[in-house]
């Protein structure tokens, strides 16, 4: 098991993607402190982990869940050495189209909560030479339309990414993004509103489908919390299919 001893953060854990990842690391052998504000999924996904997981219900727009998150991960397992910012909250809308509101909702659930949770556990993650796992998306790279908000932030993260890292390395602490393109809620509902862009995303797919969160996109995860990937920070990896390939 390549996570076996660890204790994990996940935000946006109880559903899409955080699930897929929550669970995966569980079976890897890591106990996972999981962030949701959906109390349903996150409690049913507690029993299911029988003691690898705990849920964990914060608003990460709220004052103060950073500490709140981190304090709740220490006192159920008493240290960290992974933490995963996955959560994200946002509408869809050509540039014309994106208001305040609209980049407030993006920000304050999927920049700066990365921001605040990264400082929060700084201290923590440098006892354990840990690791730190950001999301992007390929929306920001390709400049997908409609994405606007999204877009953004998702790009904000991954300069956010490259500057910690090199600030961070001489503490043994590695900080990498993951792009992924997985069959999410959000994605499936993406579909379903705009049906030829969809069509013509999963056209570019070399490799011809929509990845699954929990044997596509989760392991990738892994593979960069785990010693495995103990020689990478500050990188992008796109778990896409081959849609998008970085230079």
């Amino acid at each position: 098991m390549r996570l076996n001893g660890k204790v994990a953060i996940v935000t946006g854990g109880a559903g899409g993607i955080g699930r897929a990842i929550t669970r995966v690391f569980a079976r890897e052998g890591a106990k996972v402190l999981f962030v949701d504000i959906n109390d349903e999924q996150g409690q049913a996904l507690e029993q299911e982990l029988a003691g690898s997981g705990k849920f964990l219900n914060v608003d990460l727009a709220a004052a103060g869940s950073a500490e709140q998150i981190r304090d709740a991960a220490l006192a159920a397992f008493g240290k960290l050495d992974i933490l995963v910012n996955n959560a994200h909250a946002s509408r869809q809308a050509p540039l014309l189209e994106t208001t305040q509101d609209m980049f407030d909702l993006s920000f304050n659930t999927g920049f700066y909560p990365v921001v605040h949770l990264m400082q929060a556990c700084h201290d923590e993650l440098a006892k354990t030479k840990g690791s730190v796992v950001n999301f992007a998306s390929g929306s920001g790279l390709d400049g997908m339309p409609t994405q606007t908000s999204y877009a953004a932030a998702k790009e904000a993260v991954r300069g956010l990414t490259r500057v910690v890292a090199n600030e961070w390395a001489p503490e043994g602490i590695r900080v990498n993004v993951v792009c992924p393109f997985a069959a999410t809620e959000g994605v499936v509902k993406w579909q379903e509103a705009f049906p030829e862009r969809a069509a013509a995303s999963v056209a570019k797919v070399p490799l011809g489908r929509i990845g699954d969160p929990e044997t596509d996109i989760a392991p990738v995860v892994v593979f960069l919390a785990s010693d495995d990937s103990q020689y990478m920070t500050g990188q992008t990896l796109m778990a896409d299919g081959g849609s998008i390939k970085l230079r």
